[in-house]
């Protein structure tokens, strides 16, 4: 999987596409490690992205304009797969209509991961984005990924419940703050 992440993130960079690894390998990274099997990135393009994407990923991927196309105009995601190893990469456009999600892409933080320069969610905006995720319906792994950063990486709390409250999870950070 490290390959295959320094690979994209290369292409990425050589595109000049804003990008904001998330995810599981956000969670090892800030958390306890854990199993994952996919490598999930927040992106920054428009159409006039679509192209070069294609041309930067098609030779070592599947890639499909159409899912591309779709992303954009329905706000989605998109996912290549790695050729030799099938390892999937679920790209997710950033939504410009939510101000966490805005905020979240702004903050992201660079560090060293695998001995690359990667672009990474801030431990703040993962636990913000997993409690969402909890909200949803999609609980337990995501409570435990909360749990693991929170036990982890040092976090501005104030920052946390300020937007769990206004994304109506602050009840679920607080008790997982209690355990």
């Amino acid at each position: 999987m490290t390959s295959v992440l320094k690979l994209v993130v290369n292409k990425l960079d050589k595109l000049r596409i804003p990008y904001v690894l998330t995810g599981g390998l956000a969670v090892s990274y800030w958390g306890a490690p854990r199993t994952t099997h996919d490598i999930d990135i927040i992106i920054e393009i428009d159409s006039s992205k679509t192209a070069s994407i294609i041309r930067a990923f098609d030779k070592e991927f599947y890639v499909s304009r159409e899912e591309i196309e779709s992303m954009l105009s329905h706000g989605r995601s998109f996912n290549l797969i790695h050729h030799k190893t099938g390892i999937k990469i679920d790209f997710w456009l950033v939504d410009k209509k939510d101000p966490h999600k805005v905020l979240e892409f702004s903050r992201a933080l660079k560090k060293k991961i695998f001995g690359q320069t990667i672009s990474i969610i801030a431990p703040e905006d993962l636990i913000i984005v997993k409690l969402k995720w909890c909200q949803d319906g999609e609980s337990f792994r995501h409570l435990e990924d909360v749990k693991s950063v929170l036990r982890i990486s040092k976090v501005d709390t104030a920052y946390i419940k300020q937007w769990a409250h206004k994304q109506g999870t602050l009840e679920i950070f607080n008790q997982i703050s209690l355990i």
